[in-house]
């Protein structure tokens, strides 16, 4: 199912792209059990490169959206700057945006914010292993709500990822939140303040963070 809203080694190749017409500008049909996509990760690998749409797959579902509004987008910039000269003094990178996949079954991600080391595994030239982050961060708009809330932090932490961040500002009041210590599909310690107040995270972050960049 595709909707509109607003992380293993030797996983087979995606299906090869199909040849676009010089003269049309469109893509042929391809011939009957050839090229066909028959899984959601399918239509994805068919989506990357052709669009500037963010796509996921959240629990079963393909989520492809625009990217989030300028507050939204200021605000994951933001936290990428705020981490990036930590990061980079323990070997790091910070990045705004970076797609990554999980192990086994490649389902595919978009984090507003990741921290990783440059020798994390990755799937082909594009993606990280979500096994692989330091930390991952979203930052939730009206239309990610439930997903960032809700299947962000057990997808998170099914993949082992230390941290995950939780920036909030739609909540009443505007919140951040600091899941850590992933056990079993689910984050054992979890911690809350709100916006403009300081959180801190934990190893193998270990940094203070003031949330009042936010605002």
């Amino acid at each position: 199912m595709v909707t509109t809203s607003r992380k293993t080694h030797g996983c087979p190749a995606p299906s090869p792209e199909p040849e676009v017409s010089a003269t049309t500008g469109e893509v042929p049909p391809a011939p009957a059990g050839e090229n066909e996509l028959t899984t959601l990760r399918d239509v994805y690998d068919a989506l990357v490169g052709r669009t500037k749409m963010r796509a996921e797959i959240i629990d079963g579902r393909l989520i492809v959206s625009p990217l989030g509004t300028p507050e939204h987008q200021d605000m994951a910039t933001t936290l990428a700057v705020v981490l990036r000269p930590h990061a980079v003094a323990r070997g790091w990178k910070a990045v705004a945006g970076l797609g990554i996949c999980t192990d086994g079954t490649r389902d595919p991600y978009e984090p507003d914010v990741a921290v990783y080391p440059p020798d994390a595994p990755r799937w082909g030239a594009r993606e990280v292993y979500a096994s692989g982050l330091v930390m991952a961060g979203e930052v939730v708009s009206a239309g990610s709500v439930g997903d960032d809330r809700d299947h962000k932090p057990g997808i998170y932490a099914t993949a082992r990822v230390p941290i995950y961040m939780l920036v909030d500002p739609v909540s009443e009041p505007a919140r951040v939140t600091v899941f850590s210590e992933p056990k079993d599909g689910r984050y054992t310690i979890a911690t809350t303040v709100d916006l403009g107040k300081e959180i801190h995270l934990p190893d193998p972050v270990d940094f203070l963070l003031d949330t009042a960049v936010f605002l």
